[in-house]
């Protein structure tokens, strides 16, 4: 499927309301649970997503804009979240994230970006010279696959409690 900017908002827009609808208020085990050490927690991956918002996505988008290959990106800390969320409800993050990802949405709609557009140039400090239209492309799969992370983790705490049950379920088993 190629990127078409029309087709990939729709997708942006849900993405916090499918969190919320998910975990607003769902018991703590299930929004603080993981897959071991060094892994992330659904709340986790809500802080996450709201430092993509205030750091990565349009950030990126608009400096790409204004400096092509020139500057690169700054660097993307993945790790923020644990220094931003502690301290904060979980519905206070999606309440955030819906807030920031609104914001985001609003101001990339008002670029009125063109194919051309998506066609210019950046440079990402790791990868090297990536497109516009590339960079968006990411910031839809990149949410998706956080939702997909997140239903991972939360069904992989019921991994023993399902019983003979877990050979049909592939979200639960390792792979």
């Amino acid at each position: 499927m190629e990127f078409d900017l029309r087709d990939a908002v729709p997708v942006l827009s849900r993405t916090p309301v499918v969190l919320d609808v998910l975990l607003r208020g769902i018991p703590p085990a299930w929004s603080s649970g993981t897959e071991g050490a060094d892994t992330w927690s659904p709340y986790d991956v809500t802080g996450h997503l709201i430092h993509g918002e205030r750091t990565d996505w349009m950030p990126r988008v608009e400096h790409l804009l204004a400096h092509g290959e020139a500057v690169p990106f700054q660097t993307f800390d993945r790790f923020a979240q644990f220094e931003a969320s502690p301290g904060k409800s979980l519905e206070e993050l999606l309440d955030t994230f819906r807030d920031l990802r609104a914001a985001s949405l609003r101001r990339l709609d008002a670029l009125g970006l063109t194919a051309a557009d998506l066609a210019r140039t950046g440079r990402h400090p790791e990868l090297g010279r990536v497109t516009l239209g590339q960079h968006l492309a990411t910031w839809v799969a990149h949410d998706l696959d956080h939702l997909v992370q997140i239903a991972r983790v939360m069904a992989r705490q019921y991994a023993d409690a399902v019983g003979p049950w877990r050979q049909y379920l592939r979200v639960i088993q390792r792979v």
